[in-house]
């Protein structure tokens, strides 16, 4: 499928189907405040599940929930067999932190769980989508069957998208899309970009470890406050000049443990961290350069290391050809200039393992009230979002789903 077939199809004059009804605006909007008040963790999102599925049952479809018990697929038409389909994700999950909002209805219900990261209105996008896209296919509109798929458990190392997969829900897909809230953007405008759109995310944690000692004494013992310092300091340098600088490989501390007492040289000391990297090639490399640089600062400074590095996300690549689908899909709904341009990420994202197996991208969509000075941000207890942005996420997947079908 090439971007030349894409701009031989894109609409002229004539309006594509699938408006939403203020009705539908409304009962969207209504189901996005249920889930932020009653936000579950990541394999938790049971009563989120029921939820989804019993809205798609009633519109006549028949959703199947995943083998772990949350998260569920939903066909709109049947596969031929043969055309692969586009699929539509949400995650699902909250955050477990307080909700920090004041002044709305539809606060956390849950003490320290919050919906801090939109997920709820990536759920009811994709729920949105999957009612327009079920009203054209009854009536013969829906020109390719749709997957929808509503993914558990985003915000937990690795992901739930690694065990979506498993539990077969790219089975007869060949594309997949999806958005991503973001309060940088004004509601009503979504943000684009070709090539990586999210940074790759790992988990670091480190042991130093001595015979301990008499801080009279430090020549006599390893001076284990000293190497984790240098540990701290030292590898996320070396790794500068280990790996190209245009990766954007990054190792930044989180948290440091070391010591108890004034006079006492520590037998144990800790660190923890993340790695972040913009290149997909370089975060492949990432483990073995990172395990390096750190056995070769503590070895200098005498300290026995341990190493636990958890592989995260990779990078969200977008495939250009479906990003220009997104455009053309924005802008058969609402004009070029709903579009803007956006920046790499260095938040970690596991839209990215779909990625892994068919190409796919993510939109950025826009959630910030336009004229507002407010700066809010993802993964802070005050976030919100303007549910204009709920329409706006309906019409870009309807549109695309349309699209894609025509061109298939």
């Amino acid at each position: 499928m090439s971007r030349e077939s894409y701009e031989a199809d894109l609409p002229g004059e004539a309006p594509l189907p699938g408006e939403l009804s203020e009705a539908l605006c409304a009962e969207l909007i209504a189901f996005r405040r249920d889930l932020h008040m009653h936000p579950e963790l990541g394999n938790q999102e049971f009563r989120t599940t029921a939820a989804i599925r019993a809205r798609l049952e009633a519109a006549g479809l028949k959703p199947r929930v995943l083998p772990s018990g949350t998260g569920l697929t939903c066909d709109i038409g049947s596969w031929d067999g043969v055309h692969p389909m586009l699929a539509i994700r949400a995650d699902i999950d909250a955050l477990p932190i307080p909700d920090a909002k004041a002044g709305v209805p539809y606060r956390s219900t849950v003490p320290d769980r919050a919906h801090a990261c939109g997920h709820d209105v990536h759920t009811t996008t994709v729920l949105g989508a999957g009612l327009v896209l079920a009203e054209l296919h009854r009536q013969g509109r829906l020109p390719a069957p749709v997957r929808l798929l509503f993914q558990p458990a985003e915000e937990v190392l690795p992901g739930g998208a690694a065990d979506a997969i498993v539990a077969g829900v790219l089975d007869g897909v060949g594309r997949i899309i999806a958005v991503h809230c973001d309060p940088r953007v004004d509601a009503g405008r979504i943000g684009l970009r070709h090539g990586a759109i999210t940074s790759a995310c790992d988990r670091l944690e480190v042991s130093l470890n001595g015979p301990g000692g008499h801080t009279a004494r430090p020549h006599l013992t390893t001076d284990l406050v000293t190497a984790v310092a240098r540990v701290a300091a030292d590898v996320p340098a070396l790794l500068a000049r280990r790996i190209d600088a245009r990766a954007g490989l990054a190792l930044t501390w989180g948290r440091i443990e070391a010591g108890h007492a004034c006079n006492v040289i520590p037998m144990h000391a800790e660190l923890a961290g993340t790695v972040r990297c913009l290149d997909l090639a370089a975060w492949r490399d990432a483990p073995d350069l990172v395990h390096a640089a750190i056995d070769e600062v503590a070895t200098l400074h005498g300290a026995k290391s341990e190493i636990n590095y958890v592989r995260g996300v990779p990078p969200v690549v977008n495939d250009p050809v479906i990003t220009e689908l997104l455009r053309d899909a924005m802008t058969a709904r609402r004009g070029p200039y709903a579009i803007e341009d956006t920046e790499q990420s260095l938040g970690g994202e596991d839209f990215s393992w779909y990625l892994e197996h068919v190409p796919g991208a993510m939109a950025r969509l826009g959630v910030r009230t336009p004229g507002s000075n407010a700066r809010l941000d993802l993964h802070r207890g005050d976030f919100d979002a303007d549910e204009a942005a709920i329409k706006v996420g309906v019409e870009l997947f309807t549109a695309a789903a349309l699209l894609d079908g025509n061109r298939s």
